[in-house]
């Protein structure tokens, strides 16, 4: 399965939804790429990957998410697992998991305030990684993708409306993701749950960004005037 480059996404076998967050705020391409799973890559698919300058990979799923790649990964590319879920915290997920509104961006915001940790967690993963580019993915490159994304942009100084506009960007490649594995993709239940809320996608992702202070939110989690300005010199491209 190949996906055509189309704007910032980039064409790796055996991704539907992986993208450069280059040209949003003030971050240059080559830096951060977002994306859904990688372990479909081809070996095609891992070389062109290599080539985009990607030398770390931060994989954001469960411990139970992770199957076995098919071909193995291109020796310099150094890969962590850092779980951003918390899942046995059943005080957060028993409220979210296996509802709609756990697939829009209606649970960013409170996902932010119950798990600063994790989410620091995550940008000094950025901020440390050797030089090269660096991907984040989860399983379908939206959601928890999508909370690290909001953050780090945040950062690189994105306004509300591009980090929404970028969100926008993952459901059609999600659906086209289900289609290729022959999985159903019903949006009815998230279309009615947005319904009720009477918002959008577009409007829950753009109003988390907006309520965003990413630098205080960062010291607050934890991360060193050190560590947040590694990050930001990271986010620049140095």
């Amino acid at each position: 399965m190949t996906v055509t480059n189309v704007g910032r996404f980039v064409d790796w076998e055996g991704c539907f939804n992986a993208r450069d967050l280059g040209g949003l705020g003030t971050l240059p391409p080559g830096v951060l790429v977002r994306g859904d799973s990688l372990d479909d890559l081809t070996a095609r698919g891992w070389t062109t990957l290599a080539a985009h300058g990607v030398r770390t990979v931060i994989d954001l799923r469960n411990d139970d998410e992770r199957p076995l790649d098919h071909p193995p990964r291109p020796a310099g590319i150094t890969t962590r697992a850092i779980p951003l879920d918390g899942i046995e915290h059943r005080d957060f997920w028993d409220v979210w998991w296996g509802t709609p509104g756990f697939a829009t961006p209606a649970y960013f915001r409170p996902f932010l305030d119950r798990f600063p940790d994790r989410v620091a967690t995550v940008a000094r993963a950025v901020a440390d990684a050797p030089p090269g580019a660096v991907v984040f993915h989860c399983g379908l490159g939206r959601d928890r993708t999508g909370i690290v994304a909001l953050v780090l942009l945040r950062l690189a100084g994105a306004s509300a409306e591009e980090i929404a506009d970028d969100h926008g960007l993952s459901e059609p490649r999600v659906r086209a993701r289900y289609a290729a594995q022959g999985s159903p993709y019903d949006p009815t239940p998230i279309e009615h749950y947005l319904t009720g809320l009477g918002t959008t996608v577009h409007a829950l992702a753009r109003d988390a960004a907006h309520r965003l202070d990413a630098e205080a939110y960062l010291r607050a989690a934890g991360l060193t005037g050190a560590e947040l300005g590694r990050l930001r010199g990271r986010l620049r491209g140095r």
